[in-house]
């Protein structure tokens, strides 16, 4: 198979992590026979320093021609003073508003071999497996009006939540589609108690969940599963909630997975001419300027990211798992950066990417 795919390393340790990212894809592709065409582009902060902008309009051909786009991470902190087009950040709402990416996927697993990872109790975490469908194109993160203004001396600031029948089905869709899969079981998050954007959510979650009569569906207020994924993560299979919540309650699952490092994301829109998905695939964790350059950084959830690749937008199921049951293997080997060791020798960004390369075969 034809594997066309835009690498945007990005900022801090963003080109660490995709460095071994690209190294496990190029070993799959070898390993299966097929062709893989890398690209490499800029976004973020790297894009600012060379072009000006967070997000080159070159960037913009790159993505829209690629199959799937993976991405290390944005964000320097000498930007966290310039105005909002100008900050690294701005070029990722922006690529995933231009690809049309609208169900960002964020599975959560606790694996046995790192449950004492989590600062949580052992029987806690023990046994969690979820996936986090978050809203991406959507919500307060892209709504209008927004900006600070001056009026007579009083400085007031806006953010719009706002969302669409349209985007909400959508969305919806994809989690009871992910739940017919896996346990049948979603979640839909909210906050329809105060939120008239919430209220709207809640009641077409509950209409689309009628075209899914295997699927079971309850509902949380977002307040109350920001507490229960951390009592009861076990019970958990799909969550589904808006953009902002989506984007709090997915970085707790650092907390059950061990580090924000493990956490891989998808982020999938509709279908190209050639039938793949849309994807911009991605770790969760940030740029960590503090340790970028230094070889300790955790790519095992880019790695992840480029499993989630091989799954969505190529329907390489096999090689997927191959890429999950390398990680497995690899954590259970204790070959792990310093964020799962906190005693004894830490394993390198460059030899955990070799050693899943290794147990890939």
């Amino acid at each position: 198979m034809d594997l066309n795919v835009l690498v945007l390393p990005g900022d801090g340790i963003g080109a660490e992590v995709t460095r071994e990212a690209v190294r496990v894809l190029g070993r799959v592709a070898e390993k299966w026979h097929h062709n893989l065409k890398l690209t490499e582009g800029l976004l973020g902060g790297v894009a600012i320093h060379r072009t000006g902008t967070p997000f080159p309009e070159e960037t913009a051909r790159l993505a829209a021609e690629a199959d799937a786009t993976l991405m290390g991470a944005v964000g320097l902190p000498e930007f966290d003073n310039a105005p909002p087009e100008k900050r690294p950040e701005k070029g990722l709402l922006a690529i995933r508003q231009a690809l049309g990416v609208y169900a960002n996927l964020r599975p959560v697993r606790a694996y046995a071999s790192q449950l004492d990872s989590s600062p949580l109790k052992n029987h806690l975490v023990e046994g969690t497996d979820m996936i986090i469908v978050r809203e991406l194109t959507g919500g307060i993160y892209y709504g209008t009006p927004r900006g600070i203004t001056e009026n007579g001396g009083e400085t007031r600031a806006v953010n719009t939540m706002t969302y669409t029948r349209t985007e909400i089905e959508r969305v919806s869709r994809m989690a009871f589609h992910l739940a017919q899969g896996r346990r049948k079981k979603v979640t839909s998050v909210d906050k329809s108690n105060v939120l008239e954007n919430s209220q709207l959510w809640r009641r077409v979650v509950v209409e689309v969940a009628k075209e899914y009569p295997d699927v079971a569906l309850d509902h949380l207020l977002v307040d109350n599963c920001a507490m229960q994924l951390i009592l009861n993560p076990r019970r958990f299979d799909i969550v589904l909630t808006e953009n902002m919540f989506g984007d709090i309650l997915s970085d707790e699952g650092a907390v059950l997975a061990g580090s924000i490092g493990m956490l891989p994301s998808a982020s999938i829109g509709g279908r190209k001419p050639s039938g793949v998905w849309v994807g911009l695939y991605e770790p969760v964790h940030g740029s960590a300027p503090d340790i970028a350059r230094q070889n300790k950084a955790n790519p095992l959830g880019a790695i992840g990211s480029v499993g989630a690749m091989l799954q969505y937008s190529f329907g390489l199921k096999e090689e997927a798992g191959a890429v999950d049951r390398a990680i497995e293997a690899v954590l259970a080997s204790g070959k792990v950066t310093a964020d799962l060791r906190p005693s004894g020798a830490p394993a390198t960004t460059e030899q955990v990417g070799q050693a899943v390369c290794a147990a890939i075969g």
